[in-house]
């Protein structure tokens, strides 16, 4: 069986309309071997039980208050000083600490990700895009660079060798692109769940508010301004869109076809949702935005038939 055989017949497997949640991350794991996709499984696990600490909070409240706030902030230390003193410490990390140590996880993708939750806690919101972006940088490219970093490794004689390209590099361009349009297509989710990604200044330059936002995520017409803001992140989108059109042709022939082709899908099934954001006459809504399995299913199909 040939290599595009080989992912047709995985293809095959899939079944689109049960993946739910994450479902970019869990179409492309699909064509690895089933040992860096548990790999990359339990990265996301620890990423997870931190990132739903806060979010579950204030999906429930619409504030953190003084002494919740020392509580995560003290349990997201714990989990920071964890890292530290060696991940094999606890019950859950014997499996977290073999993974780091069997696949050469970079401690500093696990550290950023704990900050950038950290400062959820002790910030509300982001005052300007420049601190949404260096945000971002442990929030998305943190667990972007686990995966690429996975799907560079090289395996000698069963031995994992680091990946030939620099990680943080290649990763930053599609998890910031991703990102963006992660934030537009949850727009009115997040503020559902008193979340919000837009920063102050970019919502001041187009005469928004905070509680304008949250207005307009509960059926108030949505505004010129708020329309202007969205093309304008949009256009931040498309910026590092492009940027990682440019470093995927430098790291793809670097790529065993398989990993390859998992980034490939990453980049075009988040493609396909920049190309349905309208922010002339768009709604903004969820069925708007997410195309349905078989558009899905259809987009990856094609990606394959490139390979």
């Amino acid at each position: 069986m040939n290599t595009r055989d080989q992912f047709t017949a995985i293809f095959e497997s899939i079944d689109f309309e049960k993946i739910i949640d994450h479902p970019n991350i869990l179409i492309a794991a699909n064509f690895w071997d089933n040992e860096r996709y548990c790999a990359a499984r339990t990265c996301y696990r620890f990423m997870r039980a931190l990132d739903d600490l806060i979010d579950n909070h204030k999906a429930e409240h619409s504030g953190i208050s003084t002494d919740e706030r020392e509580n995560f902030t003290s349990d997201i230390r714990k989990w920071m000083a964890m890292l530290d003193r060696g991940l094999n410490k606890s019950p859950f990390n014997n499996e977290l600490g073999y993974t780091v140590e069997r696949f050469r996880i970079p401690l500093w993708s696990l550290e950023a990700f704990a900050e950038s939750m950290l400062y959820d806690v002790t910030h509300d919101g982001f005052a300007t895009i420049d601190e949404f972006i260096e945000y971002s940088l442990g929030a998305s490219v943190a667990p972007a660079s686990i995966f690429v970093h996975l799907a560079g490794l090289k395996e000698k004689d069963g031995i994992y060798l680091d990946p030939p390209f620099d990680v943080r590099r290649t990763a930053e361009p599609c998890a910031m692109f991703s990102y963006f349009v992660h934030i537009i297509r949850d727009f009115r989710k997040d503020q559902h769940n008193n979340l919000s990604y837009f920063a102050d200044d970019a919502m001041a330059r187009h005469g928004l508010t905070r509680t304008a936002m949250s207005e307009m995520a509960h059926g108030a017409p949505l505004s010129a301004g708020f329309r202007a803001m969205m093309r304008e992140y949009l256009s931040f989108a498309d910026r590092y869109r492009l940027d990682t059109l440019k470093i995927m042709d430098e790291v793809c022939p670097k790529m065993e076809p398989r990993y390859r082709l998992s980034l490939e899908i990453i980049f075009e099934l988040y493609q396909m949702v920049f190309e349905r954001i309208d922010p002339e006459h768009g709604t903004f809504s969820t069925e708007e935005l997410n195309p349905t399995p078989a558009e899905t299913r259809e987009r990856v199909r094609k990606v394959i038939a490139r390979q």
